[in-house]
């Protein structure tokens, strides 16, 4: 006989091996997709970048060549929306000022209620933008003659 000590069998052979169920394969199945789906975002947004440059590139060349733009840029269209913009960013002024003027009547201030974070932020919001599409306004004005020569 032989002194010589053999290991117990195991009680589980399956226990060291991979797993090679329905879910392993699942997995590497969708890990696969999405792999392959991040890469053709990828190339993707570059050639949707070269695209994009290359409008641009012939926008400005074809606006450079071809002199005055024309179009939306006609005066008839171009005073029309400086005068609907500043119309209406006027109208927002007033309508805040209005509010506030309102706001403020001694007559008011049992039914007053403060105004939530979220209206201070949207008045602060809408005044803001106001502003800027009215000094916007000005600036065009100013300096399109400068650069197109005309009213």
């Amino acid at each position: 006989m032989s002194s010589q000590v053999q290991p117990a069998p195991d009680a589980n052979p399956k226990s060291q091996d991979p797993p090679t169920g329905r879910l392993g394969v699942t997995l590497l199945g969708f890990g696969s997709f999405a792999l392959a789906a991040a890469e053709s975002l990828c190339v993707a947004a570059v050639g949707l970048s070269g695209i994009r440059v290359a409008i641009g590139m012939s926008s400005l060349i074809s606006a450079t060549a071809a002199g005055p733009a024309h179009g939306f840029h006609r005066n008839f269209l171009r005073i029309l929306f400086l005068v609907a913009g500043g119309i209406g960013s006027t109208l927002v002024l007033l309508l805040v000022w209005n509010e506030g003027r309102m706001r403020k009547n001694p007559a008011a201030a049992w039914r007053l209620q403060p105004l939530t974070a979220q209206q201070k932020r949207s008045r602060r919001i809408q005044v803001v933008l106001s502003v800027v599409s009215l000094l916007l306004i000005a600036a065009e004005v100013l300096t399109h003659p400068w650069f197109h020569h005309e009213l």
